[in-house]
């Protein structure tokens, strides 16, 4: 079942429900997959990363404002967006991907950080994000 699916059906449950809040936070999240696919662009999961991104960023901004209510709606729609991402993969599978990439690439140091990118982030796809990808290859390079 296609991510949109499975998002919409859970608008109806929640709604049934009568859980209010859990079924905006999902009608937002169909309204930007279905923005997605009437542009043709983007990926499923790649919409959804954007998304989560975009709620976690918002939290940090209302945490360093003091607004932690809002922090706290925001961290629970990140959370929701993620249950709908493919399952993380663990540190030693990251560094493995990441270990080949350097060896492939021939990469020795920080200078060559971006070929290394290149070649971990689409085996990665969905399942590992930017920032924990960066920290792997730096920390291998720096190695």
């Amino acid at each position: 079942m296609p991510v949109l699916e499975k998002v919409q059906s859970d608008v109806t449950s929640a709604l049934k429900a009568g859980d209010r809040e859990r079924a905006g936070a999902l009608r937002l999240i169909v309204s930007e997959l279905q923005k997605a696919e009437k542009d043709g662009g983007g990926d499923e999961v790649e919409v959804l990363q954007r998304e989560r991104k975009r709620r976690l960023e918002s939290a940090t901004a209302y945490r360093d404002a003091g607004r932690d209510d809002l922090a706290g709606v925001e961290e629970a729609e990140a959370d929701l967006i993620g249950a709908y991402l493919p399952e993380q993969i663990s540190d030693e599978e990251l560094q493995a991907i990441v270990g080949d990439a350097v060896a492939e690439s021939g990469a020795t140091s920080q200078k060559d950080m971006g070929q290394v990118m290149a070649l971990v982030m689409p085996k990665v796809k969905g399942r590992a994000d930017g920032k924990r990808v960066s920290g792997a290859v730096k920390e291998k390079l720096s190695a």
